[in-house]
């Protein structure tokens, strides 16, 4: 089920282009969960495609994370918004590779193209689900070149055990869900 190949920085330029923002419009795609002063993460945040995006919506106020296992990702976003006001609102953390590594909450987390990427999809899970606010909401997106729908399914059984899963926007060529935490008691 988990791929577990990493995307290379070296395709940066292909998640990055504005062609692409014909058929996956971040402010269409992310719009409707954020507000002004929200925190937000965008894990797997690639060159800041959605990432930046996501700043402007949340505002002076907010903060977003970006985070990322390659480092040169990392290098891609901060050279973008070196200088810019977006530097006060976004941060940027280098993952590792079998864990988030980080502890604040978060009110909306943006997992997009990159679920199956990870060794062990039920960890990260649990791990989203720890970061996530109670109120919060998590966009997973997943391309259907890479991930089958019997494959996502898969997925959604997992994410089952930690969140309430409804069905996500419409994303060109894509599978998507929203989820929301389960209350355990």
């Amino acid at each position: 089920m988990a791929n577990n190949d990493v995307c290379s920085h070296k395709m940066a330029g292909f998640f990055d282009s504005k062609i692409r923002k014909i058929f996956q419009n971040p402010e269409k795609i992310v719009g409707p969960y954020i507000d002004k002063r929200m925190t937000v993460l965008d894990l797997g945040c690639g060159p800041g495609f959605f990432t930046i995006e996501m700043a402007k919506l949340v505002g002076s106020n907010g903060e977003v994370v970006g985070a990322d296992l390659q480092k040169e990702m990392l290098s891609k976003v901060k050279n973008k918004i070196q200088g810019t006001d977006l530097e006060d609102i976004i941060q940027l953390h280098n993952t590792k590779k079998d864990s988030i590594g980080l502890s604040k909450k978060f009110d909306f987390i943006l997992v997009f193209y990159m679920l199956h990427e990870v060794p062990n999809q039920n960890k990260t899970l649990k791990e989203l689900y720890d970061l996530l606010n109670d109120q919060g909401k998590i966009l997973i997106v997943e391309p259907k070149g890479h991930v089958s729908k019997k494959d996502f399914e898969k997925s959604i059984e997992l994410m089952k055990q930690y969140f309430n899963v409804f069905n996500g926007p419409k994303v060109f060529y894509s599978h998507s869900v929203i989820l929301e935490k389960k209350e355990f008691s």
